[in-house]
């Protein structure tokens, strides 16, 4: 058991995030122990990145920096999004912090819960499902370790329009926020083990119950309007930043 009290962040975006949504994130992860004694940053929180193995993105310093002080302070678990998943065993290795590139189970908060970001399970478009298996093969990412960073990070700049980015139509986003949550009431009802099913990747905060004391959880993008979450053994609340 992690804690009794999980605090959950999605969808930061630091890199093409505006400056003083950065800076809050800052302000956030040095208030999470008064939030809660446990941390889940569930995907995206970078717009990119890729721990080459003597590299790390400068655009994500900071919050790198951030996240290893607070570990001295709370257990934290990473999940990697559809921007940033290529963490190889920077995160874990190097910052003791739970990571998974996928799927990540932990118990917290009397639960036992399932973290994934989300991408590739309410895709509306066949371009964005195809997308999702060419970034998420290990062969790319081997690839991209091969090219320069320079080279690599404007690559991914060319490219990031096509990045699933959070810029889509809002009519788009809204559908596909109920393509998942219908995925999760179905991992849930199939599944005995999960208690919570946390997902990011919609921007779309939401909470569910497919099953009595059962649940799903989206806690929203910080990025739009820094929003987050805390659970509880008896609550999941959704919240904004301050």
């Amino acid at each position: 058991m992690l804690g009794t009290q999980l605090v959950v962040v999605s969808d930061a975006h630091l890199g093409a995030a505006p400056k003083p949504t950065e800076e809050a994130l800052l302000a956030f992860l040095d208030a999470a122990p008064t939030l809660g004694d446990c941390l889940l940053v569930n995907g995206d929180l970078f717009h990119f990145w890729f721990a080459y193995r003597q590299v790390v993105p400068r655009s994500g310093f900071l919050a790198a920096a951030a996240l290893a002080h607070l570990r001295r302070r709370m257990p934290i678990v990473m999940t990697g999004g559809n921007h940033d998943r290529w963490g190889d065993s920077f995160w874990d290795r190097d910052m003791g912090i739970i990571f998974s590139a996928g799927e990540v189970r932990f118990e917290a908060a009397g639960r036992r819960v399932v973290a994934l970001h989300g991408d590739g399970v309410a895709e509306t478009h066949w371009g964005g499902a195809l997308l999702h298996r060419i970034t998420k093969h290990p062969f790319t990412a081997r690839v991209f370790g091969f090219l320069h960073p320079t080279v690599g990070f404007a690559l991914v700049g060319a490219m990031s329009p096509r990045l699933a980015d959070p810029g889509r139509q809002d009519s788009v986003l809204v559908e596909a926020a109920a393509r998942q949550a219908e995925w999760a009431g179905e991992q849930i009802r199939q599944d005995p083990t999960i208690d919570l099913l946390v997902l990011g990747h919609t921007h779309r905060p939401a909470t569910g119950e497919p099953e009595p004391g059962r649940h799903y959880l989206n806690p929203g993008a910080w990025i739009d309007g820094q929003r987050y979450a805390v659970v509880t053994e008896t609550d999941i609340g959704l919240r904004q930043w301050p």
